[in-house]
């Protein structure tokens, strides 16, 4: 349905569609086609919103990515700031990286563990076994932490929107952002969130930003202390 109306030009059907088509399951491809027909109708945020949360599904979409480099050159804006464990994070999907720091962690536990349990002798291939998942434990872990520090990395919506000193309509706005700007959310107050940008950290309007991360809502979003 999303593709009818994508080629018959009727973008905005078109996202309605892939939206609903996202909600009931996630897929990397319906993020991309989403993220194109919200491109079309001139939503650079939407846009960029829609790829990103196709590469956090699939790191290796290479169509999001491309697109995503495109737009952000288009619109003058530059790509979130990551710390190098965000980096490696990036690396595989999200999920992978759970997988890999609880299956080494298990295996180096069974390894150590089960020969003294069973009464068996412990071999020299399962001190070899161990030593490798201990490696492969440790090197996932800050990747794996890295997933977990992204799910705060969003992206600020509508176009020239205030950066303000205080969580009040009325507060100071020192900067104005634009629509795609990547950011951080730190922690939240009623109905304003303190995010940082590349430009500074200040306040904006709950319904001004949206994480890139689905499966986390603005209510449940972890914080760190200023």
């Amino acid at each position: 349905m999303g593709d009818a109306a994508y080629r018959a030009g009727d973008f905005a059907a078109a996202t309605e569609a892939y939206r609903a088509s996202a909600e009931e399951q996630l897929a990397s491809g319906t993020l991309q086609n989403l993220g194109n027909a919200e491109w079309r109708r001139g939503h650079t945020a939407e846009a960029i919103l829609a790829w990103e949360q196709a590469l956090w599904v699939n790191p290796f979409d290479k169509n999001a990515r491309n697109n995503l480099r495109f737009a952000r050159q288009a619109a003058q804006i530059e790509a979130p700031e990551l710390r190098w464990y965000e980096i490696a994070s990036g690396w595989l999907p999200v999920n992978w990286w759970a997988w890999i720091v609880g299956g080494s962690l298990w295996t180096v536990v069974g390894a150590l563990i089960l020969p003294g349990v069973l009464r068996l002798r412990r071999a020299s291939w399962q001190q070899a076994v161990a030593a490798l998942a201990l490696g492969i434990f440790l090197l996932s872990l800050p990747a794996h932490f890295g997933t977990m520090t992204r799910t705060r990395l969003g992206v600020v919506l509508p176009k020239d929107t205030p950066l303000r000193l205080t969580p009040t309509a009325g507060g100071e706005a020192f900067t104005r952002l634009a629509a795609g700007e990547p950011a951080r959310l730190v922690r939240t107050r009623g109905n304003y969130l303190f995010i940082r940008t590349n430009r500074g950290a200040g306040w904006i309007e709950r319904g001004q930003f949206a994480l890139i991360c689905r499966p986390v809502t603005l209510l449940d979003a972890r914080t760190e202390p200023l």
